[in-house]
């Protein structure tokens, strides 16, 4: 088995060993099963946030196979303070949630369609797209705590939320978080199972995205069917090759490759005036369902495509070459057939060298480099 036929990137050799794991003693067997031996371990979901690397990849690859979506309120009226309570596995397909969530009138998700990968990569990600953030419906995780070697209960806040960031995603690069040590590529925490609260509804959270705003041809604010706000996420997706599609080498990517910039105030003002600007929001004020997080004064999102295409990298930089932006979309990078892992790598530092020199503004990857 190769990385390759594992990743929505297609990219990665040979791996040592290769587990499915079909129940939750199976996963939690193999993950000690590789801490004994110190062998390295990378739990996989749907692959779509991973870079590989092309050397052989000398360690464990566990993949998630449960799909378990178990409703903990099984009543017409619901009992989980008026609203509805799901427990899901980390290996189920996060669409099947969104579509699930929708079907029953649960409020909360509907602008997150169409993004692959699992549940269990969500809290680490703190998945977010078209003015939702995944914070705003999660109550809590369980987990296996590699460090005590034991499972484990995570609530909202111990998760410690913040854009594409979690307490369980900065075990990959920073001793504190980890307990005392890195740990990675797989970070401290192993998701198990994912719970979310919602509320019942069958319109949709009020739109808070102008793109999506006029897509639906209604305000920011307004709300409208959860299953309207779908159809247009996923043909907003669809038309950046953000929706999978094997005969669409745009769709041959991690997403969105970088993180959108987060600034202080002074260097936003130094960006051109026509630079877009966001709000930064602080998720770990979240302590209730459907809670909104409180702007964080001070800071400025910006963004990353903006600074890319600004930098004078276009859709299709790359092209005819094996890895080169997409044609749809300059934030992927894609694989056009053929590209190797170096080759993927070596484009997005040419994007990072880009930006640097025209805007003095580092952008981070978002997926894992292996």
């Amino acid at each position: 088995m190769r990385l390759a036929d594992l990743t929505t990137l297609r990219v990665g050799s040979e791996i040592s060993t290769y587990i499915e794991a079909a129940s939750e003693e199976e996963m939690i067997a193999a993950v000690r099963r590789a801490d004994d031996d110190g062998a390295p371990l990378l739990v996989l979901g749907g692959g779509s946030n991973v870079v590989a690397s092309d050397g052989r990849f000398d360690g464990v690859v566990v993949r998630d196979m449960r799909s378990d979506m178990v409703d903990m309120n099984p009543n017409e009226e619901g009992s989980c303070c008026g609203g509805a309570a799901l427990r899901v596995a980390a290996g189920a397909n996060w669409d099947d949630v969104v579509q699930r969530a929708i079907a029953e009138e649960w409020m909360g998700i509907e602008a997150l369609s169409g993004i692959p990968g699992t549940a269990g990569a969500t809290p680490i990600q703190n998945v977010g797209a078209y003015g939702q953030e995944v914070a705003e419906s999660l109550s809590s995780i369980r987990v296996w705590d590699r460090l005590e070697r034991r499972p484990r209960m995570l609530a909202l806040f111990e998760m410690e939320l913040g854009y594409r960031d979690s307490r369980m995603k900065r075990t990959l690069r920073d001793a504190a978080a980890g307990g005392g040590r890195v740990w990675g590529p797989t970070g401290r925490y192993v998701v198990l199972d994912v719970m979310f609260s919602f509320r019942l509804a069958s319109l949709s959270a009020p739109i808070r995205y102008a793109e999506l705003a006029r897509k639906l041809d209604v305000n920011v604010g307004e709300r409208v069917p959860s299953a309207e706000v779908r159809e247009a996420v996923l043909e907003l997706r669809r038309g950046k090759g953000m929706v999978l599609d094997a005969s669409d080498h745009d769709t041959w990517s991690a997403g969105s490759f970088f993180t959108n910039p987060v600034l202080s105030e002074e260097a936003a003002a130094a960006l051109p005036l026509d630079a877009p600007r966001f709000e930064v929001r602080d998720h770990t004020a979240i302590h209730q369902i459907g809670g909104v997080a409180p702007v964080v004064e001070g800071l400025v999102k910006t963004s990353a495509a903006w600074l890319i295409d600004h930098a004078g990298l276009h859709k299709g930089h790359g092209l005819p070459g094996p890895a080169a932006l997409s044609s749809k979309h300059v934030l992927a990078i894609t694989n056009r057939g053929g590209a190797s892992a170096s080759d993927i790598r070596a484009l997005a530092a040419e994007v990072q060298a880009a930006v640097k020199d025209a805007f003095g503004v580092d952008l981070v990857p978002e997926p894992v480099y292996l």
